[in-house]
């Protein structure tokens, strides 16, 4: 576990998922990042400025959201509504394995991760 919160092999997975979802040649255009936060994860789709008056910032939007339950050792999956509240992903129960949760996320059966 890092810093007692969440397990350093399953953010390994993670951040290879992440560095592996946009194809080289769109990196300019389209990344998929994700922010660490006690005994939760989200991953985000990042994109750059549409408009140079906007500033350098690229805008960030939660795409999924994967909480760690140390007691049981199960990661949880969660989606985001409309009005930015998460809520559990019930397709899919928890699971100790991050790698069947993230394939659910790129399957993505039901559009409500990437649209």
């Amino acid at each position: 576990m890092i810093g007692g919160v969440l397990p350093g092999l399953d953010l390994a997975a993670v951040r290879h998922y992440c560095e592996q979802h946009v194809p080289p040649d769109v990196i300019d255009q389209l990344r998929t990042e994700f922010d660490v936060s006690r005994g939760a994860l989200t991953i985000m789709e990042c994109r750059p400025p549409w408009r140079a008056d906007f500033g350098p910032e690229w805008t960030r939007r939660g795409v999924a959201r994967l909480r760690y339950t140390a007691k049981s050792g199960l990661w949880a999956l969660y989606w985001k509504d409309r009005n930015d509240r998460w809520h559990r992903y019930d397709l899919i129960e928890p699971s100790a394995d991050i790698l069947v949760l993230l394939d659910e996320i790129d399957r993505d059966p039901t559009g409500i991760f990437w649209g």
